[in-house]
């Protein structure tokens, strides 16, 4: 099943004008207080805001439709574009379902784009936009904020782990992702503005993002695509910090760690099957390295490769690729087809588009895209509501109170965007 909407009549015959500002905007502090997409790391990447276009699409071809649907419209969107790098000209901000046959998939082309790229702005306008927001400061802090949970209780989810943890043990799967909601309400309207600059403040190394109010700032790169070279970064394995000498004990605990090297290894394997049939090269590092966070640190492996000259593989576009390799062990499990179907049964909630590939792509057919960790759903019918996840990979060993914390502490990225 698939429904599209196209939000201006006028699309495919507008204009398409891109220039190059004089100036480096700070991204984040253009955004208007609704509607704004967002894909910024370190100051540097996109943000949009008005709809030109708009596609919801879902069923077992969405991405696949979600492509042909960008071709046709990139094609009449086509203009010349002065900055020529990757991210100006139209592009489509998507947030993608975790499971898109199931789940609805956004693609979202904005009235206006602001970009930065290593030092060069731009802007990009389709047809004739309001002119650029004038910024007002975002809203208060929320006051009061009243959390509940969401699909299982602390210990129903717990024991949701054990059971997973029993059938990996009776080699059913090696690795299946469990998550958990946390719902919660404030008792202003949540001020996606205010979020967004949290998130970036605190977490300067992940992508913030928003798209269709889904927010947050994900450490976790999926896949980019620049011309044909290929770029990923797995993160399976984790760890808090702490303070002092603990928190070099805990890294080293972690890089040491036989449970979280072998999470690891499943998660950075079940990319690298899934692109080794689209790839001329590829390269993934023996060892991972540690990613270090405000609040946690991760195993991380980066995987880099080029992308075929020929052939169906090597004519597959950005949107083939995302779709050839989602769900990776990261976010789903292994064997996946066994991970998804205990996740069903087990986890007692419909994920939505947390976990799913969330990003931009462009009319060249470059983009980026991460996984949507370490974010919440804005409530669409109560605007001081919001729906927050966090997972954990469960393999042979986990522990489910250990994991309880380990989401607790992913929790806690955005749960200090809300409270400070």
């Amino acid at each position: 099943m698939t429904a599209a909407a196209v939000t201006s009549r006028n699309t495919a015959a507008s204009a398409v004008t891109t220039v190059e500002l004089p100036d480096s905007p700070d991204l984040l502090r253009l955004l208007p207080a609704d509607g704004g997409l967002s894909w910024v790391r370190r100051g540097e990447g996109l943000v949009g805001w008005g709809e030109a276009a708009r596609l919801e699409v879902s069923g077992p071809r969405a991405l696949a439709e979600a492509a042909a649907w960008w071709d046709d419209l990139s094609g009449q969107l086509s203009a010349p574009d002065p900055v020529g790098v990757p991210g100006s000209g139209a592009v489509a901000f998507a947030s993608v379902a975790f499971d898109p046959a199931a789940g609805t998939s956004v693609f979202v082309v904005p009235e206006v784009v602001v970009g930065r790229r290593d030092g060069v702005a731009w802007m990009t306008r389709i047809g004739d936009p309001p002119p650029l927001p004038v910024r007002t400061e975002p809203g208060a802090a929320p006051g009061r904020l009243r959390y509940a949970d969401g699909a299982l209780d602390p210990a129903s989810w717990c024991a949701a782990v054990a059971a997973a943890v029993h059938r990996i043990g009776d080699d059913e799967l090696a690795k299946v992702v469990l998550a958990r909601d946390l719902l919660v309400t404030a008792d202003v309207p949540l001020d996606p503005r205010r979020l967004l600059d949290r998130l970036s403040d605190r977490f300067p190394d992940c992508w913030t993002f928003a798209v269709d109010g889904l927010l947050g700032a994900t450490p976790e790169l999926l896949l980019r695509r620049t011309g044909r070279e290929l770029s990923s970064r797995v993160l399976a394995g984790t760890a808090p910090r702490g303070a002092g000498a603990e928190d070099q004990r805990l890294a080293a605990a972690l890089l040491g760690s036989a449970k979280d090297r072998a999470e690891h290894a499943l998660a950075v394997d079940s990319l690298v099957r899934a692109l080794e049939p689209y790839c001329g090269e590829l390269d993934a590092p023996a060892e991972p390295s540690l990613l270090t966070l405000a609040n946690v640190r991760h195993l991380a492996t980066d995987v880099t490769g080029t992308q075929r000259r020929s052939g169906r593989r090597g004519s597959a576009g950005l949107l083939d690729l995302v779709a050839a390799v989602h769900p990776t062990a990261a976010v789903c499990g292994t064997p996946p087809d066994r991970a998804a179907a205990l996740i069903a049964e087990l986890e007692g909630m419909d994920r939505g588009r947390y976990a799913g590939p969330v990003g931009w792509l462009d009319t060249r057919g470059d983009g980026e895209f991460g996984l949507a960790l370490r974010c919440a759903q804005l409530s669409p019918d109560d605007p001081a509501s919001a729906r927050l996840f966090a997972g954990c990979g469960i393999v042979a060993g986990s522990d489910p109170a250990a994991e309880l914390a380990e989401t607790q502490s992913k929790f806690a990225a955005f749960q200090a965007a809300l409270e400070g």
